[in-house]
């Protein structure tokens, strides 16, 4: 079989690094997302995956990160089956085939038309209402080919803390104000964790820059009217932490107990 060549670089590189993270949980006895459609995208793709620094640790808090948002994701679902979905940056995440929603759900992928290009050549296709749209997030137009008819959760993994302030705010309220109700489900860096980027390696070895940290997740809340957090998880809170191995476990620990440092992350849920 032939082998992907990647020729990424900056912010869209980094995306390999979440997809290998997912990849090796899958490979582990212990998998917490059992992401198998990961790691068969990563043994098709020509790339040096040592350039990301993940790894054992680092893989199963990619894991727990997405397996959150997919359990909100999976929740909003069951309450709205009828549901649109919005998963935005979607980079090569396989969140549409482990959640694998019933037809009546409308999943729309969202990104760069060259991550999708990669997207369809290393991803099968998921079944149902689904379709994607190659756009830059913050672009304008691409929201107005969404139908405003249903109920819509937007979900976008790794995304904030690459954009500004301003562009994440705009995103927010455009979605906010398109749609009569739903969720906005993501996570984000705080800004020590801006300020600390150059100690990730999967951000210093693609050459990218991480911009915008939210310190208040409820400062969000004033963006739109009706706007309200549901959760504010603190990545050394979050569920499944015992699944982390030992050394993975300390860190977190030692983490939470320092000022700061135990707000460098969080998942956050939000409903309109």
């Amino acid at each position: 079989m032939d082998r992907e060549k990647i020729t990424l670089t900056g912010a869209q590189e980094t995306m390999l690094a979440t997809l290998y993270g997912k990849a090796l949980d899958s490979r582990s006895p212990n998998s917490i997302l059992h992401d198998h459609e990961a790691d068969k995208a990563v043994r098709r793709i020509d790339y040096d995956f040592r350039k990301t620094g993940v790894k054992g640790t680092t893989a199963a808090g990619v894991a727990l990160r997405a397996k959150q948002l997919d359990d909100w994701t999976a929740e909003f679902l069951a309450h709205h089956p009828q549901a649109t979905v919005l998963h935005l940056a979607c980079g090569l995440d396989t969140r549409v085939h482990r959640l694998d929603p019933p037809s009546s759900v409308r999943w729309l992928d969202v990104d760069y038309p060259e991550v999708l290009e990669l997207r369809e050549r290393l991803l099968p296709r998921p079944a149902g209402d689904y379709r994607m749209i190659g756009a830059s997030v913050t672009d304008d137009g691409w929201l107005d080919e969404v139908p405003d008819d249903r109920p819509t959760v937007a979900v976008f993994e790794g995304l904030t803390m690459y954009l500004h302030q301003e562009d994440g705010k705009r995103l927010v309220q455009r979605i906010t104000g398109r749609f009569r109700g739903g969720q906005l489900l993501f996570d984000c860096y705080g800004t020590l964790g801006i300020r600390l980027q150059k100690m990730v390696p999967a951000v210093r070895n693609a050459g990218a820059t991480l911009h915008w940290g939210i310190d208040d997740p409820y400062e969000i809340e004033g963006w739109h009217d009706g706007l309200e957090c549901l959760d504010a998880l603190r990545s050394v809170d979050m569920p499944g932490l015992d699944k982390l191995p030992a050394s993975g476990r300390l860190v977190m620990w030692v983490l939470a107990r320092l000022p700061g440092f135990r707000d460098v992350g969080r998942i956050l849920r939000y409903r309109f």
